[in-house]
């Protein structure tokens, strides 16, 4: 069984044993109130595993963890490996980030219809063993990564303006198309993430929905450097991200989460203040404090999982401030005085994930050395025990599977 990781109680103990979570070269433990040990800074380079892939022998099957029906479970099995067409390419999958939206897929939990069965995932990393014929820019043996948007029709008004992902014909990735939770994937071409070679496979894979979703989220907010940013949400997976995104982009973060542990986990990842909603007698006005003139965030990137923040953000943010909702609670609801808003000139946006260019740029501050993930390997294999914590919210960081076991 997988070690549950309460999702507030990141490390402490005299010590440290490494779990996997890449972040922290002496690791993060499971257990009761553990402190976060200090970050040390690892380029991702360091720690590149080269993968060479001359001649390809692809194999006609492949294990996979496939969806047969609503609400799952996601069944582990052998099924055909895909032949990719003209304008795709085959990625051998090496590492899968595992994200909530997979979860979400599995349960049906959205007014969206996905294909059945299906295979999930959307944060693969691999090589690509194998490309169609029109396909001239990607080679054999290259690193690529399968993303949510796997394909879009690049000729719509949404395409022609780089909004790929608003595409009516978009196709995503483990949820109308098979994804990445298995040993073999297609994708588009002209979308999938083009991955340096020097860097790690398994610790950019979640880079490629998380962080890529974070980065555009920051972008959409039109926060400048030396301006403040309110994450709320930013002890969880996307929230770690977005506070080292948002510090790589000149920006003051004030990090909004429940518990002690997540509140040194984020200062620890660059968070400049941090307010623990479970003890604040006053979220709104503790907030505004923290900002130089006390009117407020001048954004809020909002990645929590349950309806409240949504209603308050706008209580707190800034006038002529941006509310940018990225997280996806279900069933919930926007709500915000139609006075105050129109006289604040408040700003109030949903963000969805980025385009072709902002995937380039996010893997950039990534091989850069300015971002790191936290995250633990398992098997592919063990994805429903992965899928069972989900539900109990009993991880933290983020969990990547190795397709080869």
């Amino acid at each position: 069984m997988l070690a549950a990781l309460h999702p507030l109680k990141l490390a402490s103990s005299a010590t440290i044993r490494p779990l996997g979570y890449r972040i922290i070269r002496r690791g993060i433990t499971q257990g009761t109130r553990h402190r976060l040990p200090k970050i040390t800074p690892i380029h991702p380079r360091f720690y590149s595993t080269s993968t060479t892939m001359s001649a390809p022998q692809i194999p006609t099957e492949q294990w996979a963890q496939v969806v047969e029906q609503k609400g799952g479970p996601a069944v582990y099995k052998r099924i055909p490996v895909p032949k990719p067409g003209p304008d795709e390419v085959l990625i051998n999958i090496k590492y899968s980030g595992v994200c909530h939206t997979d979860l979400h897929a599995m349960k049906g939990d959205w007014p969206l219809a996905t294909k059945m069965p299906f295979v999930g995932g959307h944060e693969g990393a691999g090589v690509v063993v194998a490309r169609g014929e029109l396909v001239k820019d990607i080679e054999i043996g290259d690193y690529a990564g399968i993303k949510w948007l796997n394909g879009s029709c690049l000729s719509c008004s949404y395409c022609q303006q780089s909004d790929e992902s608003l595409c009516p014909d978009a196709l995503l990735s483990g949820y109308t198309v098979d994804g990445s939770f298995q040993e073999y994937a297609i994708g588009k071409a002209a979308h999938v993430a083009r991955i340096p070679k020097d860097l790690s496979l398994e610790a950019v894979s979640p880079i490629l929905c998380a962080g890529l979703t974070v980065y555009k989220a920051l972008k959409e907010s039109g926060a400048r450097p030396g301006q403040q940013v309110a994450v709320v949400g930013a002890g969880g997976g996307l929230g770690s991200l977005a506070i080292q995104y948002a510090k790589a982009m000149g920006l003051h973060t004030i990090a909004i989460d429940g518990g002690a542990e997540k509140g040194e986990m984020c200062k620890t990842l660059g968070a400049e203040d941090y307010i623990d909603f479970t003890t604040t007698k006053n979220l709104v006005q503790d907030v505004k404090s923290k900002t130089p003139d006390g009117f407020g965030p001048h954004a809020v990137l909002l990645l929590a999982v349950s309806e409240g923040p949504f209603q308050q953000a706008s209580e707190y943010v800034r006038s002529r401030g941006s509310i940018v909702c990225v997280g996806l609670p279900g069933n919930a609801f926007l709500k915000a005085p139609v006075f105050d808003t129109v006289v604040r000139m408040i700003n109030i946006k949903g963000s969805y994930v980025g385009n072709r260019q902002d995937t380039a740029e996010a893997i950039d501050f990534f091989r850069r050395g300015l971002i790191q993930a936290p995250y633990k390997v398992v098997g592919l294999s063990q994805l429903q025990e992965i899928f069972e914590l989900m539900k109990e919210s009993k991880i933290a960081g983020r969990y990547v599977v190795d397709t080869s076991r």
